[in-house]
């Protein structure tokens, strides 16, 4: 699709808005539009007022729209960001009218609309209120609107339980038995880099000392942990010892509230396992079945069976585990409204505390990349996530947080359900960005959160396993910046 600025260069903005509507489209800046699908943007600015335009051409079908909005005295980035909603707001207007149905999350392109809307409440708004100008100002639909605001209000809980000096701790484990077809993480299969799993985790547990001492000198605490991947249960029960033990010798567990593990992979898990994790100190894991029919296991890469699922639930039970997230994901390759029902069903049946149903997400990392049959799928995936939405609710569940990612099945969402006082705060807290996240491990991301600003700063470890251990020696220097900010 070919599309044009005229009057600004607001390309990001333009950009968005069209994947976000279109997401199958190859998208290519021209400086006029030909034949086929186009879309041209058009910006002026007089006496004080903004006017922007948005013409697009979608299956020979022409649609436009205008819109105002005053700009007169506003400082740089107010300025700049109403220019940017007004382009976006216009190109929205203008193609919404060709698709067979809005999205319903209308125009909102962020990942976080939960922040959004506990902004709109903390500047003054009442929860009616902020529902209303979600569903009023972005055409948000009722239902997301009501996920929205129950995520935000679980949000403002959680944030009035964080101390000024509290802080949270992200450990990656980039290792898996296997590469689902989906996947886009940073992760390396046993097979290709199993040699790179010792070196890893000496410099792991380099990385937690030497983090360890900079929490201390800057008098902080850690309020939860999270042990996430790849599936951290990749490593064998002496290596998984190790690194927990590692941690607790380090940091001051003694205000610890939530401790978890990616368990995930139903293959990885063993008794043994989930007992040293419960002898550590872990109180959450989770056990990720993605769906319960073998046929879109096996269609996804996955190396085991939904009996292996059941086992696992059952050992963890067994180990004392009395917080249990499952993961499922909507959209994958095999799978039909009713088999996803099944599914939901019979995690439900199981009851753990904690079920988080994902929409899929194509990405350029993965090895599933049809983008289109993916947007194919959009009434498939919206009666999954209708059917699940209500067989959770019926079982006493309710959303506690959710985001979006790009190239979702249908432009859908991921939500995190959970049984009443089970809430997962590091999921929250990640997602909501109010507290500050240490990442230890490869590809982990630190964020310094200014709690009286919201300003945000941030820290990359190397992306890769092998980088990442060639990095040993500079690894602290982010974080030495992060929490001393002024050295």
């Amino acid at each position: 699709m070919i599309y044009t600025l005229e009057g600004h260069d607001l390309k990001h903005a333009v950009e968005e808005m069209l994947f976000h509507l279109l997401p199958t489209v190859t998208l290519a800046r021209a400086d006029a539009v030909g034949e086929g699908d186009w879309c041209r943007s058009l910006l002026s600015e007089q006496d004080g007022e903004a006017v922007g335009r948005a013409i697009a051409c979608i299956g020979g079908v022409t649609h436009e729209s205008a819109r105002r909005a005053p700009v007169a005295g506003l400082a740089p980035l107010e300025h700049k960001r109403v220019l940017t909603e007004l382009v976006k707001m216009t190109v929205y207007d203008a193609v919404v009218p060709t698709l067979a149905q809005p999205p319903v999350w209308g125009s909102l392109t962020g990942v976080r609309p939960a922040k959004l809307a506990r902004g709109l409440i903390e500047r003054g708004m009442s929860r009616g209120e902020a529902a209303e100008y979600l569903r009023g100002h972005f055409y948000v639909s009722p239902a997301r609107t009501a996920l929205t605001i129950r995520a935000a209000a679980t949000a403002m809980e959680l944030d009035r339980e964080i101390g000024e000096n509290d802080i949270s701790l992200y450990v990656g484990i980039p290792f898996c038995p296997s590469r689902c077809y989906y996947c886009s993480f940073v992760s390396s299969t046993t097979a290709q880099s199993g040699h790179l799993i010792e070196p890893y985790l000496d410099t792991l547990c380099r990385e937690i000392e030497e983090t360890a001492a900079l929490v201390r000198e800057a008098g902080k605490r850690v309020q939860s942990v999270y042990i996430g991947g790849g599936t951290p249960t990749t490593l064998d029960e002496q290596q998984l010892t190790r690194l927990l033990k590692t941690l607790e010798q380090n940091f001051d567990f003694s205000r610890l509230r939530e401790y978890t593990v990616e368990a995930g992979r139903p293959d990885t898990i063993t008794p043994g396992k989930l007992h040293a994790l419960r002898a550590a100190g872990v109180g959450r894991v989770s056990i990720n079945p993605q769906s319960m029919d073998d046929k879109v296991l096996a269609a996804i890469g996955r190396r085991h069976a939904a009996a292996d699922v059941l086992r696992a639930y059952d050992e963890a039970r067994q180990a004392g585990f009395d917080a249990i997230n499952m993961d499922v994901i909507a959209g994958l390759a095999g799978d039909t409204a009713e088999t996803f029902a099944q599914t939901i069903d019979t995690l439900t049946g199981l009851a753990p505390e904690n079920i988080t149903v994902h929409t899929l997400a194509i990405k350029r990392g993965a090895d599933l990349t049809d983008k289109a049959a993916a947007s194919a799928q959009r009434e498939t995936v919206s009666r999954m996530l209708d059917g699940a939405s209500h067989a959770l609710q019926t079982a006493g569940y309710g959303p506690y947080y959710l985001y979006r990612q790009k190239f979702t099945a249908g432009g859908f969402e991921n939500v995190g359900w959970c049984k009443p006082g089970t809430e997962c705060f590091y999921n929250v807290t990640m997602m909501e960005e109010f507290q500050t996240i240490l990442s230890l491990g490869a590809g982990g991301v630190s964020k310094r959160v200014d709690r009286d600003t919201g300003w945000i700063e941030r820290t990359n470890n190397p992306k890769y396993p092998l980088e990442y251990i060639r990095a040993a020696d500079r690894l602290a220097n982010g974080k030495r910046k992060l929490l001393f900010p002024r050295q």
